[in-house]
């Protein structure tokens, strides 16, 4: 499993989002400078985030984007299903039941639902808020995502 460039600078935008919360909406322009990504791109971005729920946009003269719920209710999980989909190793796990013909006599099946649960459990356990809290304890302040 590859995360893509647009899963990781979602990450990145509602990680700078997050860190900036108490400034209220901020614009695609500042994100973007602050964190080296181009405005077109995050600009490609915003709707996944907006259907999924994590993002609020405000416009006109104040306008900008802020976060849709507090930094501790947001997840790696919500950020990365929201832009690459399922985060299912195989495609047999993308839907609940699973409804491939050969899921009753696969002996593999049980590699693949271990996998899966490790990745949700784990990416479900990681908020805004714990990477805000560890990127504070990094010297220097300089973070990476």
């Amino acid at each position: 499993m590859k995360i893509s460039t647009k899963g990781r600078y979602a990450l990145r935008m509602l990680f700078d989002l997050a860190s900036h919360y108490d400034e209220g909406f901020i614009s695609l322009k500042e994100i973007a400078e602050r964190q080296n990504i181009s405005k077109k791109y995050l600009e490609q971005i915003v709707p996944l985030l907006n259907k999924s729920n994590l993002l609020r946009t405000n416009r006109g003269n104040k306008g900008g984007y802020m976060l849709a719920r507090k930094a501790n209710e947001i997840t790696v999980a919500d950020v990365l299903e929201a832009t690459e989909g399922s985060l299912a190793p195989v495609a047999c796990l993308e839907f609940e039941p699973n409804e491939c013909p050969r899921a009753g006599e696969c002996s593999t099946l049980f590699v693949w639902e271990g996998l899966y649960s490790s990745i949700k459990k784990y990416l479900s356990s990681i908020s805004l808020q714990d990477i805000i809290d560890h990127s504070s304890d990094l010297s220097g302040g300089d973070y990476c995502i």
